[in-house]
């Protein structure tokens, strides 16, 4: 795959189904702490923040969308990358566009999720707080992490 001609698009709610199954794929291959029936709870839930945060979609060549982010306030809310277009930039070139346009600079992330801390960290984000429980009130404890410049 090749991210040569892609695009960034604001995504609008006819998307949203495809936006929740990069979620789907993302979560799965990054969050395997994360019960099954977590995991269902989540789905459920996450369409609903999906109208309340600015929506970023790449989509390559083809119009497929291969991540997306969701912005407000200058927190990035969310960030996940479709599974088979992981370790390809998808990721960077998201965030990239979020520090250098939308003044992003704080971010949550599941401790347990190692690879997304670490790519964050490279960007220049550093843990700033800690939760033991995510924003539901689920053991899963989140790092609340700041761009440190």
């Amino acid at each position: 795959m090749s991210l040569q001609n892609y695009t960034l698009e604001n995504v609008t709610e006819p998307e949203y189904g495809k936006i929740l199954s990069v979620w789907e794929s993302s979560v799965k291959a990054t969050h395997d702490f994360l019960k099954e029936e977590d995991f269902e709870f989540y789905k459920n839930l996450v369409p609903q923040y999906f109208s309340a945060v600015t929506l970023i979609g790449l989509k390559d060549e083809n119009g497929q969308i291969l991540g997306f982010m969701g912005t407000a306030d200058g927190n990035l809310e969310m960030l996940f990358v479709h599974a088979d277009a992981r370790g390809q930039g998808v990721g960077k070139i998201l965030l990239a566009h979020a520090l250098e346009n939308l003044s992003i600079t704080k971010v949550d992330v599941n401790r347990d999720n190692a690879q997304a801390v670490g790519f964050y960290e490279k960007f220049g984000f550093r843990t700033v707080a800690s939760s033991e429980v995510d924003g539901c009130g689920k053991p899963y404890p989140i790092l609340h992490m700041m761009l440190k410049k």
